[in-house]
């Protein structure tokens, strides 16, 4: 039997300001995409990046929204089934600094700041009955057929000069 995976959007989290570059933030969120969220957690525990603790605590807190959320609701949610569907950094403000410079000047320091923004949702399955007619498969003598109509052309190369040997 086929099955349709139906997925339910159950909550989101958002951290502002996060005090690290959008551009660093990325490369980690990048891997967490559509993972599902224990697979995620794994995955940003065992991180190098200082990102990963971040988009840890996020997900974390997204997971805490989607079971509070269902209690409020008085619905049962299963965590294990729960998958990251959306997972965005922004930028954020920019901090705006001057470092002395040669001669006198100033040069100026952008220290870029981030927002996460992390949507989960549990992924259910749902039981589909095949349809009555299933599509018809090309036999072997028709595939051997097809193949022995196609023409096959041979190339003649031209003999080669001394000099492109």
């Amino acid at each position: 039997m086929a099955a349709n995976v139906i997925v339910t959007p159950r909550a989101r989290a958002i951290q502002r300001a996060t005090r690290q570059s959008p551009y660093k933030m990325r490369l980690v969120i990048d891997q967490n995409r559509g993972k599902s969220v224990n697979d995620a957690l794994a995955l940003l525990k065992f991180s190098k990046k200082h990102a990963a603790k971040q988009i840890e605590k996020t997900l974390a807190s997204a997971v805490a929204n989607a079971e509070y959320k269902a209690r409020e609701a008085n619905d049962a949610i299963d965590v294990d089934a729960l998958y990251v569907t959306h997972a965005v950094i922004n930028e954020g403000p920019a901090l705006k600094r001057f470092m002395p410079a040669a001669q006198g000047r100033a040069t100026p320091i952008r220290k870029r700041t981030s927002h996460v923004e992390i949507v989960i949702g549990e992924r259910t399955r749902k039981d589909v009955t095949p349809s009555s007619k299933p599509a018809a498969k090309k036999t072997t003598a028709k595939k051997a057929a097809a193949k022995t109509t196609g023409r096959k052309t041979a190339r003649k190369s031209a003999p080669k000069t001394e000099g492109e040997q």
